[in-house]
């Protein structure tokens, strides 16, 4: 990313006690325990699995192990909060006793699943809904005193790409992230990553608008994750499906770089550490 991009931005997370500097970009490999997540290949169905999937993402170079239990896709099925819960605990706890230093990121908008991870092992919460679907949300992360990613969505996984309408996309993003950001500050919480949320309440020509206009959330002086891989922005415009979006995946995480985004949530961990390489790379030159 440019060398002026990180002149205001809080670069460091604190991660039970763990200083993270953000100013150079990281990879947060995932880890799907549903049944239903739309890449079929990033599915795994037990807790032998998910070690192996871990040790893959750490090996690869991925910085964060992202664990999630509740496909978002539209038209994905219910989870409850208990299966929830019951899938994602043993696997934090069994990445937590055989990889120590892992960090471990929960994709969860309920308060409960997201507190019993972190006392399980977990350092991070990762909100698709920003609160907006669990309103002791914001509490439980002031609470438990770990940082929180939140993402930019209208409605529901169920109902969201009915909720498409802007009358400024990047204006109700602001002001969509402002309002979270002053209820968070005023409970204590400073460590927040913003995720623009691609794919979520958003056409095809809008996730191409935000990522071009990424640089725009550099006003908040906050990390920022993007979250691209795979997405049906990709494969829906170059045609295929999922299996066949690495490359397009690739592409705009190099462009999601060069607009200031300091985590690369992704299904391909080795790629994406490359991206980063080579960004890296270019912009120390």
């Amino acid at each position: 990313m440019a060398k002026d991009t990180f002149l205001n931005r809080k670069t460091t997370l604190n991660l039970k006690g763990k200083l993270l500097d953000l100013s150079s970009p990281c990879v947060m490999g995932i880890l799907n325990l549903t049944t239903d997540s739309f890449y079929s290949n990033s599915r795994v169905s037990s807790v032998e699995l998910a070690l192996q999937r871990a040790e893959v993402i750490l090996n690869e170079g991925g910085k964060f192990i992202d664990i999630g239990a509740y496909s978002s896709r539209p038209g994905a099925d219910d989870v409850t909060e208990q299966e929830e819960t019951d899938r994602i605990v043993p696997v934090v706890e069994a990445i937590t006793r055989d990889f120590p230093d892992a960090l471990i990121s929960i994709d969860t908008f309920r308060a409960k699943v997201a507190r019993n991870a972190i006392e399980a092992g977990a350092h991070v919460i990762n909100d698709i809904s920003a609160g907006n679907m669990d309103e002791t949300m914001f509490p439980t992360v002031a609470a438990l005193k770990v940082p929180y990613i939140m993402m930019h969505m209208r409605g529901t996984p169920q109902t969201m790409q009915q909720n498409t309408d802007y009358d400024n996309l990047m204006l109700d993003m602001a002001s969509y992230f402002s309002d979270k950001v002053s209820q968070l500050k005023r409970l204590g919480v400073h460590d927040i990553i913003l995720d623009p949320g691609f794919g979520f309440a958003k056409t095809i020509d809008q996730n191409y608008e935000v990522l071009q206009r990424m640089n725009d959330l550099d006003f908040f002086e906050l990390p920022v994750l993007a979250g691209l891989s795979r997405k049906s922005m990709i494969y829906k415009f170059l045609g295929g499906g999922p299996e066949a979006a690495l490359n397009g995946t690739t592409t705009l995480n190099t462009i999601a770089l060069l607009k200031g985004a300091n985590i690369l949530r992704v299904h391909d961990v080795k790629a994406a550490a490359e991206c980063i390489a080579l960004v890296t790379k270019m912009q120390q030159q």
